[in-house]
């Protein structure tokens, strides 16, 4: 449970975005329903048969940069991958208890970092429509260092970049492969997301706690 968390023990907080600051409901859409229709559409097959393409090229590059490169997906399967993106921006949205989370972190002073894997563009894009960077101290995309937040190469990465304290803090995100790669590196505190989209039933998480709203950390972050 999330209550294993000490507040007082923690001075800087990692923050995955799409699933755990933004509704992952727009990733779904995009890459599980819309990149399927266009695939679809441009080669004159069905949508089954361009989501088996779609999903046989997703597992072959599982865990690796180019899972989240747009450029690579827009090579992949000569789709404009980036105007997509762009045209589907309103779908974009915070997740309703994420304003309380980190304006909670910012009044106790905790130092607030963005750890995407999400692509620059893609980044840049949910930002305009959101307007989360203003609420938070720091952003970074992987696809600066070179290495996902699954390779131990961006942990360490990362840390000369920061200077994170390892004991002192904690990484949150929605996927319990990337929060044991932060644990393996010494993560002091790691927490998942049970619910990272809002339109699909909740996951378990096997090794690591989990928060479902983070107002209910509110109270604890304050104290």
């Amino acid at each position: 449970m999330s209550d294993a968390l000490n507040w007082s023990e923690i001075d800087t907080v990692l923050l995955d975005m799409d699933g755990t600051l933004l509704d992952l409901a727009f990733d779904s859409h995009f890459w599980l329903q819309h990149v399927p229709l266009t695939l679809s559409i441009k080669r004159g097959i069905s949508i089954d048969a361009a989501s088996q393409i779609i999903g046989d090229k997703y597992h072959a590059v599982q865990h690796t940069l180019n899972w989240y490169c747009l450029d690579y997906w827009s090579r992949e399967l000569d789709l404009d991958i980036r105007a997509m993106t762009w045209e589907l921006r309103e779908r974009a949205s915070l997740r309703e208890d994420t304003l309380p989370l980190l304006q909670a972190l910012r009044n106790s002073g905790k130092r607030t970092i963005l750890l995407t894997n999400a692509h620059p563009y893609n980044l840049e894009v949910k930002l305009a429509q959101t307007g989360l960077d203003r609420h938070l101290d720091l952003l970074l995309s992987t696809h600066t260092f070179g290495y996902p937040k699954e390779d131990q190469r961006l942990w360490q990465a990362v840390q000369q970049h920061t200077g994170f304290d390892n004991p002192r803090t904690l990484f949150i995100d929605d996927n319990e492969v990337i929060l044991d790669a932060a644990k393996r590196w010494g993560v002091g505190y790691c927490l998942g997301v049970s619910n990272p989209d809002s339109g699909r039933p909740d996951i378990s998480f096997a090794r690591h706690p989990v928060v479902s709203d983070y107002r209910s950390l509110v109270s604890a972050i304050a104290l």
